[in-house]
């Protein structure tokens, strides 16, 4: 199985970037995991809603350049489903059973993602109501696939 992580922004705390390693590590013998950084789109202090609609379609096109044509698009989403982490697993293992060998999961920058966006996802998915710093998500991403991997398997990270 191969992952992809597609993401705006770049990481810029240690702690966050020592965790992804971490989990990287982790994730070698159970799938082929990458990380794909765009840079953000820039808005300016209070854009229109023109303006605000406008970047996110830009970034959103950048992103969704970075996504193959065959991989299955999971777009994380506040609006989105939200999934157990049983559930994920079950998830991940149905796409590899349906014969999917990519799985792109899309991480939007902090002003949310585009309509296109969430249109094109295969998947729409929440880690919670709450809203968290896009670059933390990345974090919580990679540990749930991990997580995903050791479930399917049942191995004992998860009991």
């Amino acid at each position: 199985m191969k992952i992809t992580i597609v993401c705006a922004g770049k990481l810029k705390e240690k702690y966050l970037h020592d965790g992804i390693i971490e989990y990287e590590k982790r994730l070698r013998s159970y799938a082929d995991v990458s990380i794909i950084e765009i840079n953000e789109e820039r808005m300016k202090e209070r854009p229109s809603a023109a303006e605000r609609e406008e970047t996110l379609r830009r970034e959103g096109k950048r992103l969704r350049a970075k996504v193959p044509r065959d991989a299955y698009l999971i777009v994380l989403d506040i609006s989105g489903e939200a999934y157990t982490s049983e559930e994920l697993s079950a998830k991940i293992d149905r796409i590899g059973l349906e014969g999917q060998s990519h799985i792109v999961f899309l991480i939007g920058g902090p002003f949310g993602l585009s309509e296109e966006v969430r249109r094109a996802a295969d998947l729409r998915l929440s880690f919670s109501r709450f809203t968290f710093p896009h670059q933390l998500i990345r974090l919580f991403l990679m540990e749930q696939i991990y997580r995903s991997f050791k479930i399917s398997r049942g191995e004992p990270y998860h009991l």
